[in-house]
């Protein structure tokens, strides 16, 4: 095997879990999985990552500092990988690095805005000797794209079928979903877009009044009751009648959002977290239905598509199309989006284009990403 095919994906998404590392081969047709890692992010800076999604006192330099903390505990997780599977690091091609997002403001009063991800990818090249392709999103916001979601072009390239018009959802902290239709289908374009919160609300709520960090098959909410009119308040913000392409994260969809939503009524926390479970699951089916409704297999991934109870809910919405994960596909559910950003630095290594168009509004395509040579 080449050393130019292997190349590593790192994402550390909005759940703020932790660090999913995965080698990946990448050449076509025999795109393989070859390893992965997870590192789970210490409290401290899980803590420091929440404080940066809001304006604080020196966020800059703060936000600064714990970039430099990201990079350190990223190597820790590549050398951890190489050292697991006896590779060196001129073994591997490139490390494509999402970074860890803590703003994502696409638009701002009809004006290009901007996103950030941090990560320090200079100082994550230093410690791992290891080319880095980092800061993915800027080039397309540039090309006057929402700079998400990026992972569809993944998925049409290792998952869109012949015969079969497929809907990819990624439940993480947001759920996004991906339409590839069939090579033959009429309506040909491919969608990519974020249908809301994932498991984003469903983990404050637990993390507030349990302490756990992730509601476990969904066994809390199992406990509780959907609560009607909540869900309809909650179903009712703009962003869900907002055509595609369109992006959302923690700038929406956070703990002072869900106040707002809950209006000081006294629910029981049982109840409210069955509610969130079935807002996550409405707002997946209808975006499914209002925008790729000749879907004919649905395949789940992230986080989301291990809790038991929101995938049961998700089946008996989508009464007639089967729901599967990407287990099915040989790509583990934890780790599509750390396998999409090792193809898409492969991509950008190579000079080949990473966004789709169609998907994020860019326009046109173009190669992401900033390189920092080993």
């Amino acid at each position: 095997m080449n050393a130019s095919n292997l190349y590593i994906g790192i994402m550390s998404g909005t759940s703020l879990d932790g660090i999913d590392v995965c080698l990946v081969d990448t050449r076509p047709q025999q795109f393989k999985v070859l390893a992965t890692h997870f590192l789970a992010y210490p409290e401290q800076i899980k803590s420091a990552l929440l404080t940066l999604h809001t304006p604080s006192h020196n966020e800059l330099e703060y936000s600064q500092m714990v970039a430099n903390d990201l990079a350190t505990l990223y190597a820790q997780a590549v050398n951890a990988l190489l050292t697991e599977q006896q590779l060196q690091p001129n073994h591997i091609a490139a490390i494509g690095c999402h970074g860890q997002t803590i703003r994502h403001r696409p638009v701002i009063d009809g004006k290009m805005g901007f996103t950030l991800q941090i990560g320090n990818a200079a100082l994550l090249a230093e410690l791992t000797h290891i080319t880095v392709v980092a800061d993915f999103r800027s080039r397309d916001i540039a090309a006057g794209g929402q700079g998400a979601p990026l992972v569809p072009a993944f998925h049409q390239a290792i998952f869109s079928h012949a015969d079969y018009n497929r809907a990819l959802v990624n439940i993480g902290g947001i759920a996004n979903i991906t339409y590839l239709p069939k090579a033959n289908a009429k309506d040909s374009q491919i969608l990519g877009f974020d249908s809301g919160p994932g498991n984003m609300l469903m983990d404050a709520w637990i993390k507030q009044h349990l302490q756990k960090n992730y509601d476990a098959d969904g066994a809390w909410a199992a406990t509780g009751t959907v609560l009607p009119a909540l869900l309809s308040a909650l179903l009712n913000d703009p962003y869900f009648a907002a055509p595609p392409p369109k992006s959302t994260g923690r700038d929406l969809f956070n703990d002072a959002w869900l106040a707002t939503q809950l209006c000081n009524e006294q629910y029981a926390p049982q109840d409210v977290a069955r509610t969130l479970l079935a807002f996550t699951a409405h707002t997946i089916y209808q975006a499914i239905q209002d925008h790729c409704s000749q879907t004919e297999e649905i395949y789940l991934c992230g986080g989301g598509a291990r809790n038991t109870l929101l995938v049961d809910t998700l089946r008996g919405l989508f009464k007639h199309t089967p729901v599967h994960t990407t287990d099915t596909l040989h790509v583990g559910v934890d780790w599509v989006e750390a396998a999409a950003f090792a193809w898409l630095a492969q991509q950008t290594m190579t000079g080949q284009a990473g966004n789709l168009p169609s998907v994020t509004g860019a326009k046109g395509p173009r190669v992401l990403g900033a390189i920092y040579p080993a």
